[in-house]
């Protein structure tokens, strides 16, 4: 962090400046609030669940305040604040064990944020179990997954900044999985099946590790996933995978590489839309979409969308290009009356 806003903290008195919800009586637990921060961090010693978080940004100096949390998610997207003013801003964070990919680290257990941005000013913070959250559970592959390591990061990963309190995202997508292993490994389908309640949206993205999988398995995959949603009372979302970085000479990327098309011939993202088509499933063509960010930024300007500059990497996305994604599904949420605006930050 470059530097912090100290003088703000320090003369706030404990008394004042810790927001919580009621204890009980016979709770002599501290309140969760700034006396659990340091200058660059917060960490609350909770239990997985799903909570409710509020921050007073903002103090004597002009601010611009971003807040990241666990495996590197961004909850709030940078904030500026005027010299002598503060905003409020409310987000809702999901913590589980493991806290980022389902067969990676436990991480460390409670909810830890992470306080960045050109000149973070944090001047107060409550955090509230959230009881009336709606759920995005994600399932997909290191593509859409909250990435451990700079400089990768999942769409999924991005996701969580665009939108207000009231819903949290839920992300069990996983590197290097294929339709096949998800269902396979308990620590996946096994695992999130059961924690889908009535009413989540469940958005699934598994093509990119699918390579040698037939047609007909692969369909019989979705079609699996789609109904377990359902069953469990959730709302199946199919997502059509990210376009790889692959040029073809004359700069568009209508090749099997770019697009999707496995080793044995099957054009994975037309499976999903006929899969869509067929089970009455809401789909985000986001092959389509992304094909035609790519196209239009061109050679160049796409790099920074992927990890090219870095890794020579056309798979992969960097920060930036995760967050344009993001921002794509975030837009297709709304567009298809999945989210009521309200629950979006635009911009």
């Amino acid at each position: 962090m470059r530097r912090f806003n100290i003088a703000l903290l320090a003369v706030l008195t404990l008394s004042t400046a810790l927001s919580t919800a009621p204890a009980q009586a016979h709770d002599r637990t501290p309140p969760l609030g700034l006396a659990n921060c340091t200058a660059t961090a917060c960490h609350f010693d909770v239990p997985p669940g799903t909570y409710d978080v509020t921050v007073r940004l903002g103090g004597e100096s002009a601010a611009s305040t971003a807040i990241t949390g666990e495996t590197r998610r961004s909850l709030l997207p940078e904030t500026a604040t005027a010299a002598g003013r503060t905003v409020t801003r409310s987000f809702t964070v999901n913590v589980r064990t493991p806290e980022g990919e389902p067969t990676g680290l436990d991480g460390t257990p409670g909810l830890d944020l992470a306080l960045g941005g050109t000149a973070p000013a944090l001047a107060d913070i409550r955090v509230t179990p959230a009881h009336h959250a709606r759920q995005i559970i994600l399932i997909g592959d290191s593509t859409v997954c909250d990435q451990p390591g700079d400089p990768y990061s999942g769409w999924g990963q991005q996701l969580p900044q665009f939108l207000r309190k009231g819903v949290s995202v839920a992300n069990y997508a996983d590197s290097g999985e294929s339709t096949v292993t998800y269902l396979e490994n308990p620590l996946l389908w096994g695992t999130v099946e059961p924690l889908i309640h009535p009413g989540d949206l469940v958005l699934v993205q598994l093509a990119h590790n699918d390579k040698q999988t037939d047609e007909a398995t692969y369909r019989a995959n979705l079609e699996t996933l789609v109904a377990g949603i359902r069953d469990r009372g959730g709302r199946p979302v199919l997502v059509t995978p990210i376009v790889r970085r692959w040029f073809n000479a004359d700069g568009t990327l209508d090749n099997d590489i770019a697009l999707l098309v496995n080793g044995l011939g099957v054009d994975l993202p037309g499976v999903i839309r006929s899969v869509a088509a067929t089970e009455g499933v809401t789909l985000i063509d986001l092959t389509a979409q992304t094909k035609a960010l790519v196209e239009s930024l061109g050679v160049e300007g796409s790099k920074a969308l992927y990890l090219y500059n870095e890794k020579k990497d056309n798979t992969h996305t960097s920060a930036h290009g995760a967050t344009v994604y993001a921002g794509l599904v975030r837009d297709a949420l709304v567009a298809r009356h999945l989210l009521p605006e309200d629950r979006v930050r635009v911009g």
